[in-house]
């Protein structure tokens, strides 16, 4: 399903119901684009504008990054759903004899793993982005200093709600799937507890300073 393809509020009843997907993870990922489309906004209001003209390198910066993730950020939300509906496929294969229970196990955890990588990918994303911000709202446009603020909670809600859904689904899988993930995983929480941190007191700076 491509959820960019739906109206917000169609959307919205979608993440409301009962179904399995959409989920968390795509939201997450939505939140990510809606970051990145609103950090867009502050580096448009920054460039060109001589007032602002410290900032012109950041919001360059920025929007090299934040364009292309509006789009991407569409992807991995669908992804998401996706990788979600293929455990549960998984779940529904056959297992009658021990040929099928174990290409039945298998196949879950396939897909387990697959729904672990994509908002793997999304909090890294975010992670991405939040770099940024700190120094926009050091530097861009002070209009739009509490934009970078939201942009900023945005991308902190996205990449902390994917890190959710990859934990819950490393948890389900044997200890040998994943390393990789696995690894990376505790580094990128302390960084985008960090980051989350840094970009709240610059915008609260930039706003009461």
């Amino acid at each position: 399903m491509n959820w960019m393809d739906m109206t917000l509020r169609d959307f919205q009843a979608a993440l409301a119901s009962s179904s399995p997907t959409p989920g968390g993870g795509t939201a997450a990922a939505v939140a990510l684009g809606q970051a990145a489309s609103l950090s867009v906004m502050v580096c448009d209001l920054t460039l060109g504008n001589e007032k602002w003209s410290e900032g012109w390198a950041v919001a360059e910066e920025l929007q090299m990054v934040a364009i292309p993730l509006m789009r991407r950020a569409g992807e991995l939300a669908e992804a998401d759903s996706d990788a979600f509906d293929g455990v549960m496929a998984g779940f529904k294969l056959p297992k009658t004899s021990d040929e099928e229970i174990h290409l039945r196990r298998q196949a879950i955890r396939q897909a387990t793993l697959k729904a672990a990588e994509v908002p793997f990918e999304t909090a890294k994303a975010a992670m991405n982005l939040m770099n940024y911000f700190p120094k926009l709202a050091e530097l861009g446009n002070a209009n739009a200093v509490s934009d970078v603020g939201v942009a900023g909670l945005l991308a902190s809600a996205a990449a902390k709600g994917a890190v959710f859904n990859v934990e819950i689904n490393l948890d389900s899988l044997p200890a040998d799937m994943g390393s990789e993930l696995r690894a990376s995983l505790e580094p990128l929480k302390e960084q985008i507890k960090v980051a989350s941190r840094e970009i709240m007191e610059a915008v609260r700076q930039r706003l009461h300073g």
